[in-house]
């Protein structure tokens, strides 16, 4: 993350969540009130984690790895050795309690599927540690406002992995809309989806995947509408869809909605498990940007006016560990992606589903 982008943002007072976050760079007094790095403890080693996460934690400046959090002793026992832990530093699902007197640890960092999500961080703040979780946040309203609750009765601090707030491409895109480069944004379109082709995978259990398409995928396209308006929708339109087919029985397929919000900018999105897209356009009075694909782990491609744009990457989940540790170091210092915008998007999505229900615009 550029100092020049954080800056920039920071000074128009990016809307996130319930309310106005700077996103801003880390402040030296985090390093002079306890220049320790923070602790980490991953819970749940599948794809995400062994490929993304714990191999950039090298690259972290305020973070480091203390433990890990497994419900495969075999796996947990490899990865951990691979990554220089003793067995003292393994845990399991079942005895993760035991965290509670392991001060290593200050934050478990939750990735697993989508449905496990609440329990495990609601077992984490109970354990006193602060809590990263994946997205999308939980499987339902209620669910997250639980979330929320635990780690404020804890005392403890909830972020949401939402990487693309700490992404280089999607932060120079924020940095557009804001400066006026665009004109007056007028509409935002996105679309992302991909093909789940088996019903053996947990995206299409209910209990595990959460709501389905829109939860799993099409949170990247409510995401970047929010960040790109730079607000939080008033009201939103939707529709739902599936094929007749098995995978789809539980979770939801494709899904198309409107997002209203302050100032007459509307979002235009559609996702699915039944095709593949990753992108988003911004229209505005005096340009358009195109992002395609917008959101990926890399390869990013933005166009503005037509323009091939040259972005430097960064990386995007060391930055996104560093701001969580640097705001534990520096309790005054606010979350970009706190519980209460992984709940807001929650609330969106049920409002969309709600929506196509009753075939009526629905107020938030």
């Amino acid at each position: 993350m550029t100092e020049s982008v954080v800056a920039h943002i920071t000074r128009r007072n990016l809307l996130v969540g319930a309310g106005a976050v700077a996103l801003g760079a880390a402040t030296s007094r985090v390093q002079s009130q306890d220049p320790k790095p923070v602790g980490w403890a991953i819970l749940g080693l599948g794809n995400y984690a062994t490929r993304n996460i714990l191999p950039n934690l090298k690259h972290c400046k305020h973070t480091k790895l203390a433990a890990v959090i497994s419900g495969t002793p075999d796996k947990a026992k490899r990865i951990a050795g691979e990554y220089g832990l003793p067995e003292s530093k393994i845990y399991s699902y079942d005895d993760m309690a035991r965290i509670k007197d392991d001060p290593d640890i200050e934050v478990v960092y939750v990735i697993t599927p989508p449905g496990t999500h609440a329990g495990f961080s609601i077992r984490a703040a109970e354990a006193g540690k602060h809590v990263c979780c994946e997205k999308p946040m939980a499987s339902d309203s209620a669910e997250c406002r639980a979330m929320i609750e635990a780690c404020r009765k804890a005392g403890t601090r909830l972020q949401i992995g939402y990487r693309c707030h700490f992404e280089a491409h999607n932060l120079e895109a924020v940095r557009l809309c804001r400066s006026g480069a665009l004109g007056q944004i007028r509409t935002i379109r996105s679309e992302h989806g991909f093909t789940m082709n088996t019903d053996q995978s947990w995206h299409s259990k209910r209990a595990l995947g959460g709501i389905g398409a829109i939860s799993e995928i099409g949170i990247y396209a409510i995401q970047a509408m929010c960040y790109l308006a730079g607000a939080d929708p008033v009201s939103v339109w939707g529709t739902r869809d599936k094929l007749d087919v098995p995978r789809f029985k539980e979770v939801e397929d494709v899904n198309h909605f409107n997002l209203f919000f302050p100032g007459g900018i509307q979002g235009i999105g559609s996702t699915a498990y039944s095709w593949n897209a990753n992108n988003f356009r911004v229209l505005g009075s005096r340009g358009t940007l195109d992002a395609e694909p917008g959101t990926p782990y890399s390869g990013h491609r933005y166009r503005l006016n037509g323009q091939e744009m040259t972005i430097a990457p960064n990386n995007q989940w060391a930055e996104q560990m560093d701001h969580f540790s640097e705001c534990i170091r520096d309790p005054s210092k606010p979350l970009i992606a706190s519980g209460e915008m992984g709940l807001r998007d929650i609330l969106i999505m049920e409002a969309i589903l709600k929506s196509a229900d009753e075939k009526r615009v629905v107020n938030l």
